[in-house]
């Protein structure tokens, strides 16, 4: 199988920046995310030195920047009357991410309407044709991240935007956990916009539907109790993640880029994000 590259979202760790860049060095990483929405690396934050520091201290332990995460919480871009702030915010991190030394910042939209002829469905169009159109201009994608909707709906979406400055960040569980969609047709349903993978797993526990769970994380984040209801994230190899077929897909589609491992639940993100580790080391061996 095809061996690709193995990367970690830095913030698993739950460390400060500079220990989760160490910490990713160390465990044989290569590549790392960056959650650059607010803290340490909120743009705001990042003068132009400091963004040259960070850029050398991940490069001065042998990693790239995989991605940065951009997704600004709450409920995406479906609201009109916040996105003119979001949007701005979001161009913000592409320049971030650009002195950093990527062109993906993955994102959260809000759940894909069904109905393409709604007002909610138009605004999330008229924002993401924007935030397309900034992105494009510097050879930069944002990522939606894959599980609000079935992968044929955000296709959809995605074919009716104006330039390829939108693109997909393939998150298999989150389809498993939110909507129940087999994660291996959907990399071929998506097969021309994805850009950026997460590596997770997890279970469904019941399907209470995508909009109630992407409520829950609006207005409590991905701490909120209620999504305890919904579904359970399992560490890699314990979920209803086929791997193997998943990875095989992504080798089929031509896909290039990285294995980014994501751990956002249990008490030992560390001991998960080696296991995960060695278990896509595994899977790909075969």
């Amino acid at each position: 199988m095809k061996q690709f590259p193995i990367g970690v979202i830095a913030d698993s760790f739950r460390l400060p920046f500079k220990e989760s860049i160490l910490k990713s060095a160390e465990i044989g990483a290569q590549g790392v995310q960056l959650y650059a929405v607010e803290g340490e690396l909120d743009p705001a934050n990042m003068t132009a030195e400091k963004r040259v520091e960070a850029r050398k201290l991940i490069e001065g332990n042998g990693l790239q920047i995989t991605a940065l995460c951009g997704d600004l919480g709450g409920h995406g871009f479906q609201i009109a009357a916040q996105n003119p702030a979001k949007i701005e915010k979001s161009k913000r991190i592409v320049d971030l991410a650009l002195d950093m030394g990527t062109n993906i910042i993955t994102t959260h939209i809000s759940v894909i309407p069904e109905d393409i002829t709604c007002d909610r469905y138009k605004v999330m169009q008229e924002a993401c044709n924007e935030l397309a159109a900034y992105a494009n201009k510097y050879n930069c994608f944002f990522a939606i991240e894959t599980g609000p909707e079935p992968s044929e709906r955000l296709k959809t979406f995605l074919d009716s935007l104006d330039s390829k400055g939108v693109a997909v960040n393939m998150d298999p569980a989150n389809l498993v956990m939110v909507i129940g969609e087999d994660p291996v047709q959907a990399v071929y349903n998506l097969k021309d916009y994805i850009v950026h993978t997460h590596a997770k797993d997890g279970i469904q526990i019941a399907p209470i539907g995508a909009d109630t769970v992407y409520d829950f994380f609006a207005e409590g984040g991905i701490g909120d109790l209620r999504l305890d209801q919904c579904f359970k994230e399992v560490p890699l190899g314990q979920g209803h993640v086929d791997f193997a077929k998943y990875l095989k897909a992504l080798e089929d589609i031509g896909y290039n880029g990285f294995l980014t491992i994501e751990r956002e639940a249990g008490p030992t993100p560390e001991d998960d994000i080696r296991l995960a580790m060695n278990f896509l080391k595994e899977v790909m061996s075969k």
